[in-house]
């Protein structure tokens, strides 16, 4: 894999990696997570992409930056580092919370975007949705990162995945451990209070949306609806999986994101 590199935007001094050659792709991950949780997808698409994945602030070997977070914050950071690695315009792939961000980029920042994926990221949540999310914002303020790990773990992955995979699931926990609890709540408090339901419309560029059939939070209705609302989106519903599919499946979500960038648009306007 490329060479940890590191770039100050503001006051937050960002950790990023470039791997790999061909059109430019932009990948941003989710809550309390890092861009280790690329490394299975970027290792399959690196002959023919050149991938920028980048620890959030906040996040893995990123500041650990205090107080509350916008999301246009992580827009802004994402773009600075696009620039730096020399990318005019760029594909962008986002999970979960980086699903978010990337929503909110294409709504503000279409003319850098040539296509968009969103993979197990939300929209047009219900009222028990936001309940249920805000509810988990609160106990994550009120414990740990690893009570909320623990929590979690079976709404991300399979069970069969967690009992086979022994040494993945250690090593989920060991970076969670690292986790600060401050900057992983100012994240969540993102991630649960943003939502872009009524603006999907204005997304004007090729888009895949992509979620594990289990997936209790990022559900597939809410994939059906971003399809419903995105003009032209292509929709993708992961059998069997839950939300950790770029831990799980890996190869399944290299697969789709391929056959999607590489496929030429018909164009119907």
């Amino acid at each position: 894999m490329g060479e940890a590199q590191r770039h100050t935007v503001g006051d937050v001094t960002l950790n990023y990696r470039i791997d790999g050659s061909g059109d430019p792709l932009v990948c941003i991950h989710g809550v309390g997570s890092y861009l280790e949780a690329w490394s299975g997808v970027v290792q399959r698409l690196k002959d023919q992409f050149t991938v920028l994945t980048f620890d959030l602030r906040g996040h893995g070997h990123s500041s650990r930056i205090r107080g509350r977070y916008e999301i246009d914050d992580f827009v802004d950071e994402a773009l600075a580092l696009a620039d730096k690695a020399g990318f005019q315009t760029f594909n962008l792939a986002g999970f979960s919370l980086g699903g978010l961000i990337a929503q909110r980029m294409a709504l503000t920042h279409l003319e850098r975007l040539r296509k968009l994926i969103l993979l197990s990221t939300v929209a047009g949540r219900t009222p028990e949705e936001r309940t249920r999310v805000l509810e988990r914002l609160a106990a994550l303020r009120a414990g740990t990162p690893a009570d909320h790990h623990n929590a979690s773990l079976s709404r991300w992955l399979t069970e069969e995945f967690q009992e086979n995979n022994p040494a993945v699931i250690a090593r989920l926990r060991e970076r969670d451990a690292e986790n600060d609890p401050d900057c992983y709540a100012a994240a969540y408090r993102v991630l649960a209070e943003t939502d872009f339901g009524g603006f999907l419309d204005q997304i004007r560029c090729p888009t895949l949306i992509a979620t594990g059939e289990a997936d209790a939070g990022s559900n597939p209705r809410m994939a059906r609806y971003m399809h419903e609302r995105i003009p032209g989106s292509t929709l993708s519903i992961l059998p069997g999986l839950r939300h950790s599919i770029l831990i799980e499946a890996p190869e399944m979500v290299a697969n789709l994101m391929r056959g999607f960038l590489t496929r030429e648009e018909t164009n119907h306007g």
